[in-house]
């Protein structure tokens, strides 16, 4: 498939702080990448510099095949994390500059997006709520059926009804060959819309790859004990377990391959229960990023 967004060797210093360290990503067309990390980890800077806003300090980055410039944006919708309205313009007045501003600019879509969030055409932006800012966003940024979408926290403020809305918005977008990179801190949104994720730490790709595919790598193996979690006869050892946790009477392995053999190995330490979890994509980012690394110590 072709690649709609090429980043390759992206770099880029504020003075000695690398906010981002040789980050290569692409994004193949018709797909949705979830970009996530913890805050502080590059994904704002990644997406300034995929739209011109900042200068890296070294890399490269092509959309649809050739370095951005102002006709990229002809193509391509963007929602930033926080809401770049006119705060004078009535939701309207918004709708009539995109009109001015896009050739594909399609009227009767945008009038469905503004009632599918209910938004008065005659209320000021500065008059909205933060979630009716993100939404008045997102039917800028659909209205004109772009082929690229970059969107930043693209369900920010809004409500649970609406949240599902936007990301069915995603969801389609990409079904009729639209290109989506989005990133959330709600990482539930990322697991229902996105078919690939890359997780970014400390400016640096950690991890990239099919959601699927790293879902079923692995699988979560979870006891639950009436008092603290015995020892548990060296399991830690076995290079099946990738990662040990434990919070409270509750002890959960992470492993390679079904997990049938370890809970014949936990039933032996006499649990309340034990089960065998999939493994979901906020497991995987916490591996990824070390967010619990000091939860298995003082386990086996």
């Amino acid at each position: 498939m072709n690649q709609t967004i090429a980043i390759r060797g992206l770099t880029k210093r504020y003075g000695s702080f690398e906010a981002v360290s040789d980050l290569t990503l692409e994004v193949e067309q018709g797909s949705i990448c979830g970009l996530l990390g913890p805050n502080g980890s590059g994904k704002s800077t990644t997406f300034k510099c995929l739209l011109g806003l900042t200068r890296p300090t070294s890399g490269s980055i092509e959309v649809e095949g050739k370095p951005v410039d102002a006709s990229t944006f002809g193509n391509l919708g963007f929602v930033p994390e926080r809401p770049a309205l006119f705060r004078d313009f009535t939701v309207a007045q918004h709708l009539e500059l995109n009109r001015l501003l896009y050739p594909s600019y399609d009227a009767a879509r945008a009038n469905e997006l503004i009632d599918l969030f209910k938004l008065d055409r005659k209320k000021r932006a500065k008059r909205l709520s933060k979630g009716q800012q993100t939404a008045l966003s997102l039917v800028l940024a659909f209205s004109f059926r772009p082929r690229i979408f970059i969107l930043d926290e693209p369900a920010s403020g809004l409500d649970p009804i609406f949240q599902r809305a936007a990301l069915d918005l995603i969801i389609d977008a990409a079904a009729g060959g639209a290109t989506v990179l989005f990133s959330s801190h709600q990482i539930g949104q990322v697991e229902r819309a996105a078919d690939r994720v890359a997780i970014l730490k400390n400016g640096k790709l950690v991890l990239d790859g099919n959601v699927d595919t790293l879902k079923g790598q692995e699988k979560v193996v979870e006891a639950i004990f009436e008092g603290a979690v015995p020892e548990s006869n060296g399991l830690v050892n076995d290079p099946r377990v990738r990662r040990v946790e434990r919070t409270g009477r509750i002890l959960r392995l992470y492993v390679r391959g079904d997990g049938d053999e370890f809970v014949k190995r936990l039933e032996a330490l006499a649990p309340r229960s034990v089960d065998v979890l999939d493994l979901n994509l906020e497991d995987i980012f916490l591996g990824a990023v070390g967010e619990r690394d000091e939860s298995s110590s003082g386990v086996m």
